[in-house]
């Protein structure tokens, strides 16, 4: 008899100790989950035929795209954008040009690659670039916000 009442105490111990571990193995896996989202890509784009469209509106307070112009050089296209800081402090941010053909397809997209500047507290700075090749008739400007990690 005296054994029949410790076995639900020592039950008890090894169900606690096991939800802990499992309360642990979720807290951990929600966390991974969570930081895994913190490497956002949205941000803002521009077109050279002036649509914009705003993926992370917390980010679009901060930063704005402007003054997207496009110019011949020979028989390229060059691209240029105003990016604006509306916020008083430094931020990092990334910035890529996509060139289209006149069928609307990617020219090369892979080969570009995001280009990093840090801008301070309410500057403007133009960023241009020139079309891979003469078949490029249009243009995006995508800026996004850098996360270090």
């Amino acid at each position: 008899m005296g054994n029949g009442a410790r076995w639900p105490r020592i039950l008890s111990r090894d169900w606690e100790k096991e939800m802990k571990q499992i309360y642990t193995g979720l807290l951990l896996a929600a966390a991974l989950t969570l930081g895994a989202c913190a490497s956002h890509t949205a941000g803002i784009s521009v077109s050279s035929l002036g649509e914009t469209r705003v993926d992370n509106t917390s980010f679009a307070r901060d930063i704005a795209v402007e003054s997207v112009d496009a110019r011949r050089v020979g028989d390229l296209v060059q691209g240029s954008a105003l990016i604006v800081s509306k916020s008083s402090t430094d931020m990092r941010v990334q910035y890529k040009f996509t060139w289209y053909d006149a069928s609307g397809f990617t020219i090369e997209d892979e080969a570009t690659s995001w280009k990093s500047v840090k801008l301070h507290g309410k500057q403007q700075l133009q960023v241009a670039a020139v079309a891979p090749n003469a078949q490029a008739v249009k243009f995006d400007v995508y800026v996004r916000e850098t996360f270090s990690n």
